[in-house]
């Protein structure tokens, strides 16, 4: 589990494709000084497994094997040698729960659809799936490329188009990716693990209903 507070930019060093897969390299720096193989890691909000052993030459090199399925559906698959990426590792029971409950499964792929920026702070439009709409909510929580923020506004329902914003301040600038994304980029989507669950509830008792209904 993650909190959604991005502990350090890495840099993506080299992507190894094969048929239906890739092996993501990224430079992690002392971050993952003490990840075990096997250990995970939120990459712009991808629950990550390291699968092999960094270098003494290279210690903070993570490597993850990502399937093409999460490659389609999150924005790992535009990555490219030297782009940035946000990190996080796991919160430990122990540790500090500053953002939200983050699992570091992405609902669905986004794109930046415009953004404003004012010296003292930023708002940023992000387009989301339609499906995803009934999922958000104004003061909401949402996870944008494992990043922990709340919803400052949401589309309507009778929109065309599903959209949600955010307001980031210099310092969530400055530490993660938004600083200098640009219109156009994909943006991995996590919506509240609390949303899901009270939708899918939701969804037996209608069903439950309807079925009373017809006897």
């Amino acid at each position: 589990m993650f909190t959604g507070i991005i502990e350090e930019l890495g840099t993506v060093e080299s992507i190894e494709y094969t048929n239906d897969s890739a092996a993501i390299t990224i430079d992690a720096g002392s971050l993952v000084a003490d990840l075990e193989l096997g250990g995970s890691l939120a990459v712009n909000g991808v629950c990550l497994t390291s699968t092999r052993r960094p270098t003494e030459q290279r210690p903070g090199l993570f490597t993850a094997e990502v399937m093409g399925e999460t490659l389609r559906l999150t924005g790992l698959g535009t990555l490219a040698t030297g782009h940035q990426v946000n990190l996080e590792r796991c919160t430990p029971a122990s540790g500090r729960f500053d953002g939200h409950v983050v699992q570091g499964h992405v609902d669905g792929r986004g794109e930046l659809l415009d953004r404003t920026d004012r010296p003292d702070w930023s708002t940023l439009r992000i387009g989301i799936p339609s499906e995803l709409a009934p999922l958000t909510a104004i003061k909401g929580s949402i996870a944008l490329n494992g990043v922990s923020l709340t919803l400052t506004a949401v589309s309507e329902p009778s929109a065309s188009s599903a959209w949600v914003e955010v307001g980031l301040i210099p310092a969530t600038l400055a530490h993660t990716t938004f600083g200098q994304m640009p219109v156009g980029a994909a943006v991995n989507i996590e919506v509240d693990v609390l949303a899901k669950y009270t939708a899918r509830l939701l969804s037996f008792h209608t069903t439950t209903q309807q079925g009373v209904d017809h006897v």
